[in-house]
């Protein structure tokens, strides 16, 4: 992770960008995308960066800064509200010491239209859509710490 992807609130310190991110090779069938990013190691259930659905199978990138740039809204895609409490992306802001583990992932999904959401819902429930939906997957981990 880049200064320009952490997020930018009290002793947190960065741009709040969304990762730049491409992918190719989906199943057949895919109707639409949907990507999160989940912080595993923060204590309790975990925490919610970022999910967003309804990229269209078209698509096969999405640029830096994709959450607050527009670029979602225009492709048709909505995104959840995250455990910051905000719509849409909120970079990696971990306590002091351990880095923490990041989950990035882009699902390959089965419907472009069925999925129960809307522009921020909670990022759990866009997590339990997808996984209703999903054809396939991709993941990286990231470890950032400060």
């Amino acid at each position: 992770m880049q200064a320009a992807q952490v997020f930018n609130q009290d002793d947190c310190k960065g741009g709040n960008r969304s990762l730049q991110l491409s992918w190719r090779a989906a199943p057949a069938g895919t109707r639409s995308f949907a990507i999160t990013v989940f912080d595993e190691d923060a204590p309790g259930r975990g925490w919610w960066n970022w999910a967003v659905a309804g990229i269209p199978a078209t698509v096969d990138s999405v640029p830096e800064n994709a959450s607050f740039s527009g670029y979602l809204k225009k492709v048709g895609a909505v995104e959840a509200h995250n455990d910051f409490d905000i719509d849409g992306y909120g970079g990696p802001c971990p306590p002091l010491g351990k880095p923490h583990r990041y989950i990035i992932t882009v699902y390959a999904l089965s419907t472009a239209d069925h999925l129960r959401l809307a522009q921020g819902r909670p990022a759990l429930m866009f997590d339990h859509e997808i996984g209703t939906a999903t054809l396939g997957s991709a993941r990286m981990v990231v470890n950032y710490g400060r």
